[in-house]
């Protein structure tokens, strides 16, 4: 790999850490603020059982703020990317499914702020977030695999 084209692939890869590192910390912070209104958003996907719904409520918005920080500051990004590649395959079967069952009902990933209805575009961009948090993770893990070659492993921090 040139120079060039290795300083674009880790100006590009800081750029999208940033941006979804970001958009996951403002869509955690929002609901942390209003968690009955995202409990509700929780409960139309009808995916849980109501006994689930709070507790999925009140901590899915602390995992995406955290995994969030993380990604932004450039901590554990094997971790944080891997949880958050995570998430987004789990919105992404969330999603579809009620695209598939037919299910008008408001995505709820920005909290109140986002009241749109989930339809192809909603899918489309996830799909999207997904294919570049899995990339990130994946230069994440060669990024710390290299590494481990290259000294001891013990000393990386445990992420």
């Amino acid at each position: 790999m040139t120079v060039r084209l290795s300083l674009l692939t880790r100006f590009f890869s800081f750029a999208l850490r940033l941006f979804i590192g970001g958009l996951f910390v403002y869509a955690g912070v929002i609901k942390i603020f209003n968690p009955t209104q995202f409990a509700g958003d929780v409960a139309n996907y009808r995916l849980l059982p109501q006994v689930l719904v709070n507790f999925v409520a009140i901590t899915l918005p602390w995992v995406e703020t955290l995994a969030g920080i993380l990604m932004v500051m450039g901590i554990c990004l094997p971790g944080s990317t891997l949880v958050i590649t995570g998430l987004m395959g789990i919105f992404l079967i969330a999603i579809g499914q009620a695209l598939a069952r037919g299910l008008d009902i408001r995505c709820g990933c920005f909290g109140t702020i986002e009241a749109g209805r989930i339809d192809a575009l909603t899918l489309a961009r996830d799909v999207a977030l997904f294919i570049a948090a899995a990339w990130l993770y994946w230069r994440a893990s060669a990024a710390k695999s290299s590494r481990g070659r290259k000294k001891n492993a013990s000393a990386d921090r445990g992420c």
